[in-house]
């Protein structure tokens, strides 16, 4: 269908349409697409569909739940997910980071032993490199030990805007100018992350819903305005996840509006503002448990 001009136009989504794409997002993804956001689903998938020559949503939803549609479901997600970041985004975990967290791990990093963080749905990369930068800042002696960020996201096309490690002058604006100063440099009218910040991090790709393939247990895991657009179900199937994820004596830092569900909040004590340790973290078994812990994961 055409419009006078010989554009091509794209009827509106129907109930239809929308309900099999939510359906798919949510099995795919655990992503909720409740019915009030149909019309943000149809502009941001109204690029595929001229990607694919489609006319109709109708036509989009029966071809991503087709086997043929099935590397277009990769797409769907990507254009489905909401990447909203910024550099130091709720303040007040990098203080508990900075004061609480990293002294901590500086002892544990002098005995010999890795540091691993894990910035989980991390989007454009801001909030890594702000892991970073205040390791540098305040613990730089972990910067020169085993220390090493997992940062990763579902959307591979957002991952490659953080690896490039590129910002505009307003997305630096939350960085206080000495850090800046020191962790960036311009270059044709952006701000990139510098060599010393970027090898601290690793950028993966990886689903959230799917298994999780990384090897080791985290001391800090990072997801924050993630698990908001789950449903419950979801995120009750991620709390023992992440739980097995961390080492007993770890930290989870969730958003603002988030919070451990509470079929779950015996696991982990509430250690500040939608900040976490697991429960046995405040006991004096900790260290057998330490001892006991094993790689986590299967790849």
């Amino acid at each position: 269908m055409t419009d006078p001009a010989g554009h091509r136009t794209v009827q509106s989504m129907s109930a239809a349409a929308f309900a099999g794409i939510a359906a798919l997002a949510k099995a795919e993804a655990g992503l909720v697409m409740p019915p009030n956001k149909l019309n943000m689903v149809q502009s941001r998938l109204r690029p595929r569909l001229a990607e694919l020559g489609l006319e109709t949503y109708d036509q989009y939803a029966s071809f991503v739940a087709s086997a043929d549609g099935v590397g277009e479901r990769r797409q769907m997600l990507s254009a489905l997910t909401t990447n909203v970041s910024h550099f130091f985004r709720e303040n007040h975990h990098f203080e508990m980071l900075r004061e609480q967290v990293l002294p901590e791990l500086a002892t544990r990093a002098r005995e010999g032993k890795s540091v691993r963080i894990w910035s989980a749905g991390c989007s454009s990369g801001q909030e890594p490199y702000s892991i970073a930068m205040t390791i540098l800042e305040h613990a730089p002696e972990l910067a020169a030990l085993d220390t090493l960020i997992l940062a990763t996201d579902i959307d591979p096309r957002i991952l490659e805007t953080a690896a490039a490690g590129r910002y505009s002058e307003n997305q630096i604006t939350t960085i206080p100018e000495p850090m800046a100063a020191r962790h960036l440099h311009e270059a044709a009218n952006q701000f990139s992350v510098n060599d010393t910040v970027r090898k601290l991090v690793r950028f993966r790709e990886l689903n959230l819903f799917n298994p999780w393939p990384m090897r080791t247990r985290f001391d800090i895991i990072f997801c924050r305005n993630v698990v908001i657009y789950f449903d419950s179900e979801t995120q009750n199937s991620l709390w023992p996840r992440f739980e097995a994820a961390l080492r007993p004596d770890g930290w989870l830092f969730l958003g603002h509006s988030e919070r451990v569900s509470d079929s779950y909040s015996r696991r982990f004590r509430t250690v500040g503002m939608t900040a976490y340790r697991p429960q046995a973290a405040n006991t004096t078994t900790v260290q057998q448990a330490i001892e006991k812990e094993e790689p986590y994961g299967t790849a």
